[in-house]
């Protein structure tokens, strides 16, 4: 057996945090093993141009090639992603070896002291995600949406010092880095879709390392995977990338899902919601864009 394993990931505050939670999964599990974290620095981390709304290309790959190629080296034995962060296939030789549980899939909203609705008329309301900007212009058509990029401090740092009422960010992202504490408000999902995935972790490993992979299965929940699967198949009917404004919220009750599906198209907000048993899998996403395709079509007809 292993006595040491490296877990690969970004460098960010939240990258480490990830790992962090993932090693210490792990580790409660396999107290013979030692697991260690190596930082590695991506295209993702060098390459900090703006993709709002001026490029072609998915941002897909951008916070995983050069992990995923330590990976395949055997310089790491697993590596540690943000689902949405990853490409729909991986490269030849490596799988997804566990989908741990999920952590808080909402959007949150961050101010100075307001909700949503006590924000000022023509609020400056800070977002890098045409998803985001979507969800609240269709809410509140007043706020004016302002470009933010940067990590979560950054981004934080910027809502105190610079012109913005309010930002946007993931949950997840704040209680796994401590900072639950920032949150103004809670997004209904519902109302407020957040990106396919998002919260939910990605932990790759090499296809024939058998021994990390009996490892991984032990931090794996199928039913979030499940879940995944058909908030990805959305994600890909509709091409998905950082700069597509669509998003689905997932509620499960015992076999049964609740799908909200979300596009924008032409500036309008276009909902499905699916309700029906989560065996049916991409079924489900299928069955979401359809209707979504099919409003569309009328609209444009009308």
């Amino acid at each position: 057996m292993k006595k040491n394993i490296v877990i690969g990931t970004r460098g960010s505050i939240l990258a480490l945090a990830q790992a962090e939670l993932v090693k210490n999964m792990l580790s409660e599990k396999f107290s013979n093993i030692n697991f260690e974290i190596k930082k590695i620095v991506t295209s993702g981390d060098k390459d900090l141009k703006s993709n709002w709304e001026n490029s072609d290309v998915s941002l897909k790959s951008f916070f995983t090639k050069e992990i995923e190629h330590e990976l395949l080296n055997g310089d790491i034995d697993i590596a540690v992603h943000s689902m949405k962060d990853m490409p729909a296939v991986s490269p030849k030789g490596l799988i997804c070896g566990a989908i741990p549980d999920r952590e808080d899939a909402r959007d949150v909203l961050v101010t100075k002291g307001d909700f949503l609705v006590t924000l000022p008329k023509g609020a400056k309301v800070g977002t890098s995600s045409l998803r985001r900007a979507m969800n609240l212009k269709a809410v509140r058509p007043d706020f004016e949406i302002k470009h933010l990029r940067g990590n979560i401090h950054t981004r934080l740092n910027k809502l105190e010092t610079e012109d913005y009422d309010a930002i946007v960010l993931a949950a997840a992202g704040l209680k796994r880095v401590g900072l639950t504490d920032k949150i103004s408000e809670y997004l209904n999902g519902e109302v407020f879709p957040p990106a396919p995935a998002q919260g939910v972790l990605y932990i790759q490993c090499r296809e024939n390392d058998e021994e990390v992979k009996n490892i991984l299965k032990t931090i794996h929940n199928e039913d979030i995977a499940k879940i995944v699967e058909i908030e990805r198949e959305f994600s890909k009917i509709f091409d998905g990338g950082c700069h597509t404004p669509m998003g689905c919220y997932s509620q499960i009750d015992g076999d049964k899902i609740k799908f909200t599906a979300v596009y924008s198209d032409e500036g309008k907000q276009i909902k499905a919601v699916i309700e029906d048993s989560l065996e049916k899998g991409k079924e489900i996403a299928h069955m979401a864009a359809d209707e979504i395709k099919s409003k569309i079509t009328k609209g444009k007809v009308q």
